[in-house]
């Protein structure tokens, strides 16, 4: 007797459960293997070797930098259209250290000219040092930055990257600081690599150095630094309120239900200065919200998020759209998903918000460092 063949819809939805199924399984190995698959792809291979910056270069030059004040139409003057700019002149200077935008697993650390990350860079100079271009001149150098594998392993070829930017780092500060009007207060911030970098920078070079007087708030976000072991090592303490000047904030965003281990992990297995375990202490978080030590804040009193566009080229302006709270730990919690607006396709594993950590709260960042400088000019 010959087999009844079955409807070609009724095959097409096999197919289709099937297909759905494979992708399920994928789904479910890819978060099993998630770590291994991303050390594999992006962890460079090759040796470590030093990039060379472009014959004859140096800081004192403005090719070096992405914003400066005398580079005209630079991506940290800008501002959503609902901000108004700032009027008179610049009341502080600003030194700004951008996050990782090398991607490459081709080599250790990035040439400072090499067109790709130099774009991405240049965005998140547009979305992140923008909020302080209503108190001051920003100044954000390019830098040969240790790559985004680097983070992904403890080998030794990652920490000469990491070392080998922070030279750069470094070298940009001390032009900064030659340059600066010596009359100005000066604003310390950073994102991600930007941080671990300026992390270093205030425990060897700004503690007890001239200038360290001069530095009216310290902005530390996108990096874990604990309480305990971080914190008494810095020349500045953490900031307890919003009217507080020369003290430190940092946050790291995460949606919930959060799922942080891939930092704590890391986090817990580390050392700060003189060999003090970070493990089991609290990170710092500052709510950018209210601008104090912990606590929470509705949604209705965020100034303003920056929403980007698909392509990351403009960005809507929303306020009242992100809460924030600081958790047991120290992360800083904005709500469910589902709650919280289209931010874009660079979330990290766990619910991780860590590319839109200023997006997230830039008006606000924008009206806490002006309190913080008002404070510093009032002590003054």
């Amino acid at each position: 007797m010959a087999r009844k063949r079955s409807h070609p819809a009724v095959r097409f939805l096999w197919i289709v459960a099937g297909l759905t199924l494979l992708v399920v399984i994928l789904g479910g190995l890819y978060r099993w293997f998630e770590q291994d698959l991303m050390r594999w792809v992006m962890v460079p291979s090759v040796e470590f070797a030093e990039v060379p910056l472009p014959a004859g270069a140096n800081y004192g030059e403005a090719r070096l930098w992405i914003a400066r004040p005398d580079i005209p139409g630079n991506p940290a003057l800008w501002r959503p259209q609902e901000v108004a700019a700032a009027g008179g002149p610049a009341r502080a200077s600003v030194f700004f250290i951008h996050p990782t935008s090398f991607i490459e697993s081709s080599a250790w650390n990035a040439p400072v000219d090499h067109a790709e990350s130099a774009n991405r860079a240049a965005l998140f100079v547009r979305s992140q040092a923008s909020a302080f271009n209503g108190v001051g001149a920003i100044w954000a150098p390019r830098y040969r930055q240790a790559t985004f594998g680097a983070f992904l392993t403890d080998e030794d070829n990652a920490r000469r990257a990491l070392a080998f930017a922070y030279r750069d780092v470094l070298a940009a500060y001390e032009e900064f600081v030659r340059q600066a009007p010596r009359d100005r207060p000066i604003v310390l911030a950073a994102h991600s690599q930007g941080s671990l970098h300026l992390l270093r920078l205030l425990q060897e070079r700004i503690k007890g150095a001239p200038e360290a007087g001069r530095v009216a708030a310290v902005y530390l976000v996108g990096w874990p630094v604990s309480e305990t072991a971080d914190l008494p090592a810095l020349p500045f303490p953490a900031c307890a309120r919003p009217d507080q000047a020369r003290c430190i904030l940092s946050w790291q965003s995460f949606a919930e239900p959060a799922e942080p281990s891939q930092v704590t992990e890391v986090y817990d297995g580390s050392t700060g200065p003189g060999g003090v375990s970070r493990a089991g202490s609290p990170m710092l978080c500052t709510n950018p919200i209210t601008g104090a030590h912990g606590g929470g804040a509705e949604a209705r009193l965020n100034l303003g998020t920056l929403v980007p566009s698909e392509d990351f080229t403009s960005a809507t302006f929303v306020r009242g759209a992100v809460p924030a709270r600081c958790d047991v730990r120290g992360f800083l919690l904005i709500g469910p998903t589902d709650a919280l607006p289209e931010m874009g396709p660079y979330g990290l594993p766990g619910n991780n918000f860590h590319v839109y950590d200023y997006a997230l709260f830039w008006g606000n960042v924008r009206a806490d460092v002006e309190r913080r400088l008002a404070a510093y000019e009032g002590r003054r």
